[in-house]
């Protein structure tokens, strides 16, 4: 296998490795989501049934409070992933605009190594027939 070769089979697997990370943060995100809005429901379903709404009060439900605690522990895992979903989709962009410019550069040096060959027999025909 080529170096050009190898190196074009790397950036693809780079690529489709960081689409899959992309996809999978943005799944736990939306699952984190969903749980943190249940618990708010059930936060308030349980404030509703002990009539305390107050965190410091003595009586506070010990569901709710431990409820709150877990809300407040996914919103802050999902502000983390949405970070680390930034950095993945920047790198993406960026890969993807190398990739392409290396794609560019390739077809460049292709024509015109294409231009400088000289024309054979073969060659002639070839662009007679286009």
């Amino acid at each position: 296998m080529k170096p050009r070769e190898s190196l074009a089979r790397l950036r693809r697997f780079q690529i489709e490795e960081t689409q899959r990370r992309v996809t999978q943060i943005e799944a736990m995100i939306a699952e984190f989501s969903k749980m943190a809005r249940e618990l708010d429901r059930e936060i308030a379903l349980e404030e509703q049934k002990s009539g305390v709404v107050d965190i410091a009060h003595f009586a506070y439900s010990t569901y709710a409070r431990a409820a709150r605690t877990r809300r407040d522990n996914l919103q802050r895992s999902a502000e983390e992933l949405s970070h680390q979903l930034e950095e993945a989709r920047q790198f993406l962009d960026e890969t993807l605009a190398v990739a392409s410019q290396k794609l560019a550069d390739d077809g460049e040096r292709f024509s015109e190594e294409a231009s400088a060959a000289p024309a054979g027999p073969q060659t002639a025909l070839r662009r007679a027939q286009m």
